[in-house]
């Protein structure tokens, strides 16, 4: 697979066992794991977080990305822009049916009160999620940094896409990232049919990290 296949690891707190400290623990030193094996991109996307808990939990991953990955990893925060300029994130990602890449823009370029972003680029990284190839052209006109396409091959009550519709999406102007069922057995296929990179949750966090980047990259 090619060395620069864009990988996408996106959280998700409580499927990890025990107390809550321990699963923000284990949550914690897992994006660590991640910003370690260089991974491009990782989404903080706890739902279940009230906003004071996200906050709290996203100044301690942007702090443990900064410190391990070099700015080789970018901590985007699930649909919450006040949030990830609070805290200094790379940027948000945005639901199918959130304000748009260009709203985000506007509100990242005026700083909302944010203090001033060391760490942050000028211009907010912005991820939507997409489930149609209408959706992510309509995510390239609205100035967004990449489209997760989903769901590939799997999702709980959801019809796959499969390979032809994102073989199709693929053809929009932005980069397109693969999500959904995804495994080291599967990922070439995705890439075979234009994907840009990789995205998952299982795929991370329920194996080795280092592992999982070795072989997705070759």
């Amino acid at each position: 697979m090619p060395t620069k296949c864009l990988l996408y690891y996106i959280t998700d707190g409580s499927a990890f066992l025990g107390d809550e400290a321990t699963r923000r623990r284990r949550l914690i030193e897992k994006i660590r794991d991640a910003a370690h094996a260089a991974v491009n991109y990782i989404q903080l996307r706890e739902k279940k977080s009230s906003t004071r808990e996200l906050e709290a939990l996203a100044r301690e991953a942007v702090a443990v990305v900064r410190e391990t990955s070099r700015s080789k990893t970018a901590l985007l925060i699930n649909s919450r822009t006040d949030v990830a300029l609070g805290i200094e994130a790379a940027g948000v990602h945005l639901r199918s049916n959130d304000v748009s890449p260009q709203d985000v823009s506007a509100v990242w370029k005026c700083g909302a009160g944010a203090p001033a972003r060391e760490f942050s680029p000028r211009a907010p990284l912005i991820g939507v999620s997409c489930h149609s190839p209408e959706e992510v052209a309509k995510a390239a006109v609205n100035g967004a940094t990449f489209a997760v396409f989903a769901p590939v091959f799997e999702k709980k009550d959801v019809a796959p896409t499969g390979l032809n519709l994102l073989k199709e999406a693929c053809l929009a102007n932005i980069p397109v990232l693969a999500l959904g069922g995804i495994t080291l057995a599967n990922a070439q296929s995705c890439l075979e049919a234009g994907a840009a990179g990789i995205a998952g949750i299982r795929l991370f966090q329920e194996n080795d990290i280092a592992t999982v980047v070795k072989q997705l990259r070759g």
